[in-house]
């Protein structure tokens, strides 16, 4: 649930155009095929940015992921890869000739398997790309070794063939907590071009490293390019992250040492430019690490003591890349996001201005890092690709996506601040329309992130799973909390909802609704709730705590916190915020439980998740159904086959955000309730429905 990184972030809002009555908030249609831009890479010389661009193919029911080529100089673009399905991790060779990626597209090479993405590489002045290797499992991560010549690759190991043969006999199962597949690393070799430029074939992949006590996460060449530094876990399941350590192996003879057995997590390592460190992310000393702050320690190539060098910043810091004048790494203060500087040798950091960006993330470096490319921008921007130069020069926007928004009505994103009921001060972001008259008295619908430790930022994006700009098109005002818990705000506030989950959440969000409603703008009888996951657990509480609200709609929440223990794929995230098991202190799973304070239950409710969802358990979904239909409260289940915890398709997260603006519009703006979504299907050919 803890989310490590940065998510979707910004980009340049275009001016709106004609008068404000003639212009009209996206569809749900053109908000799901709205392009968004992602993982920009600086070429080694800083002359050039490969990046990422999402569209939506409905023919395909999918969000495609291509990889475009822009010149910082000219901002000139074009597109890399045009095959079907996605391609993206891209990343140049240090010799900036080639550019690796990784793609799920139909492999060339026999035996690939049908939708493992597999690692590609194309000259980086443009041609064909081709497959290096066939991984069974599919690739997961890749390096460039130091000279350009190969890769290590991250890859789950191929089936043995005595699970080949157990399925020959018994059939397909699986043992719970066994049976895994262990991620190994394995290296390619680039084919060689004769003088002609004609390709040679192509070899297998070799293995580095072939442990069964071990499954690699991170990894990195050194820069003399003859070992590689990796975390790895005693397996790939998510409950054992707290066994990752820091690991050496040696590419001539394939020893493998553990240079970090502190408790973990321990991942993410960087070399030192002289080879003789390496630096890793950790929560050193952290028991409850999940909520503990994520630092960056530094440790001898050989292994021995550990050093803090980031002690003062009260945040995740996410390592990027050890330069000669200290670790560059990303992290949080607030809503805003940003660069920092650490130096190891003073245990100091200091902020890199990026002019006109106070959010920003995906940062990628030249070689003599003195050029910047990243996604970047502020309150009501979209999310766009800037290149840079270092320490401050002024941005090249290398995109233009806030055009999609031209002559459309976009609310005004505007961040406040409320004390909750025990003095904690918390911020949230406010949606108003362009035209607001606070001598007017609105409804309030209240959209709650997940996480916890997520984050809900005023930048100019999509709408996704809710139709914000429509709601606030219909005359509603959004808010969006940062209630305890979530990112940015330190280790003490991500740490109050610490056996208090549920319980401190709602006070956050009922005191902000407060809050708002003592400005005198809000009508307090027209006021709802909605979220996803954590968010989702948080409007759960609220329909069985609260009679403040008219409607709340449940994505993939919790009910109990006991049925989330026993089935979810997690297990450790409620003992690290409970403190317990279940079987221990059941007292505090009732406490925090929304099923607990059914009885109180009268808000009519809708319920949505994905039927295969392991994250949060389906059976919560179908405890809450139940109950609130025992006690006769207005509620409405959509089970949507085959999805996890995400709906990540874009006809399905269509019907999300029509299930919700549906009932939302019945219960907050009076209008007729559907007993079931309507399709209108399109001529063949046509744009599909709004």
């Amino acid at each position: 649930m803890k989310a490590l990184t940065f998510g979707v972030l910004i980009g340049a809002l275009a001016v709106l155009a004609g008068p404000a009555s003639a212009a009209k908030a996206p569809t749900i249609t053109q908000s799901l095929e709205m392009v968004s831009y992602g993982s920009p890479k600086i070429s080694p010389d800083g002359r050039k940015v490969v990046f990422e661009e999402t569209t939506t193919n409905w023919e395909t029911n999918a969000f495609e992921t291509s990889l475009w080529l822009a010149d910082v100089a000219s901002g000139q673009k074009r597109r890399l890869t045009l095959a079907v399905k996605s391609s993206g991790d891209a990343a140049w060779s240090p010799d900036g000739k080639w550019i690796a990626f990784l793609s799920d597209r139909p492999g060339p090479l026999a035996k690939s398997p049908v939708d493992r993405r597999q690692l590609y590489v194309m000259p980086a002045d443009g041609g064909e790309a081709q497959q290096l290797g066939v991984f069974e499992k599919g690739a997961n991560a890749f390096d460039w070794a130091p000279d350009s010549k190969s890769l290590a690759v991250a890859a789950e190991t191929p089936e043995p063939k005595a699970m080949k043969d157990r399925k020959e006999t018994f059939g397909d199962y699986h043992v719970i907590h066994a049976d895994y597949g262990m991620v190994q690393l394995w290296r390619v070799a680039l084919p060689a071009v004769d003088a002609i430029g004609r390709v040679g074939p192509v070899g297998p992949p070799t293995p580095i490293t072939h442990s069964e006590t071990f499954s690699v996460d991170g990894f990195a060449f050194s820069p003399d390019g003859k070992t590689i530094a990796f975390s790895a876990q005693r397996d790939p399941d998510l409950i054992s992250a707290f066994t990752s350590a820091i690991y050496t192996v040696s590419l001539a003879d394939g020893a493998v040492k553990k240079i970090v057995d502190a408790p973990g997590p321990n991942v993410d390592p960087h070399w030192s430019p002289d080879g003789s460190q390496i630096a890793f992310r950790a929560a050193p000393g952290a028991k409850y690490f999940f909520y503990a702050n994520q630092k960056i320690v530094v440790v001898a190539a050989g292994g021995g003591p550990v050093k803090v060098v980031d002690p003062t910043f009260d945040e995740d810091a996410a390592i990027l890349r050890w330069a000669p004048e200290g670790i560059y790494f990303a992290g949080r203060h607030g809503t805003d996001a940003g660069l920092y500087l650490a130096d190891p040798a003073a245990l100091t950091f200091r902020a890199i201005a990026l002019p006109g960006s106070e959010i920003a993330a995906r940062f990628s470096f030249s070689d003599d890092f003195k050029h910047v490319a990243y996604a970047g921008a502020g309150a009501n921007r979209f999310t766009e690709i800037y290149a840079a130069n270092l320490p401050a020069g002024a941005p090249a926007q290398l995109t233009h996506g806030g055009d999609q928004f031209s002559g459309m009505a976009i609310s005004k994103r505007e961040l406040v601040q409320w004390k909750s009921g025990d003095g904690a001060q918390v911020e949230g972001v406010l949606y108003k329309p362009a035209d607001f008259d606070p001598h007017r008295k609105y409804p309030l619908l209240v959209v709650i992130h997940g996480g916890p430790t997520g984050i809900d930022i005023p930048a100019l994006g999509p709408d996704r799973y809710y139709p914000i700009e429509r709601f606030v098109e219909k005359g509603a005002l959004v808010l969006r909390p940062n209630y305890r818990g979530s990112a940015g705000y330190g280790e003490k506030f991500r740490s109050l909802n610490v056996r208090n989950l549920g319980v401190g959440d709602y006070a956050d969000v009922i005191s902000g609704v407060d809050s708002l409603i003592a400005k005198g703008f809000v009508d307090k009888d027209k006021v709802g709730a909605m979220g996803w996951s954590e968010g989702g657990y948080i409007s759960a509480f609220i329909t069985t705590s609260s009679d403040r609200f008219k409607a709340v709609s449940v994505g993939a929440g919790i009910s109990d916190w006991m049925t989330y223990y026993a089935n979810t794929d997690i297990t450790p995230f409620t003992v690290q915020y409970l403190k317990a098991t279940p079987w221990d202190d059941p007292k505090i799973y009732a406490k925090t439980s929304p099923i607990t304070y059914i009885a109180h239950a009268k808000t009519p409710t809708l319920i949505q998740q994905g039927g295969a969802d392991r994250r949060v358990p389906v059976a919560d979904s179908y405890e809450l159904r139940q109950a609130l239909e025992d006690k006769g409260v207005p509620v409405k289940m959509v089970l949507y086959d085959g999805f996890g915890h995400p709906i990540n398709k874009p006809k399905q997260q269509r019907a999300v955000m029509e299930e919700n603006e549906n009932w939302f519009g019945h219960y907050i703006f009076g209008e007729p309730l559907a007993a079931a979504l309507t399709p209108d299907v399109p001529a063949k050919g046509a744009k599909a429905p709004d």
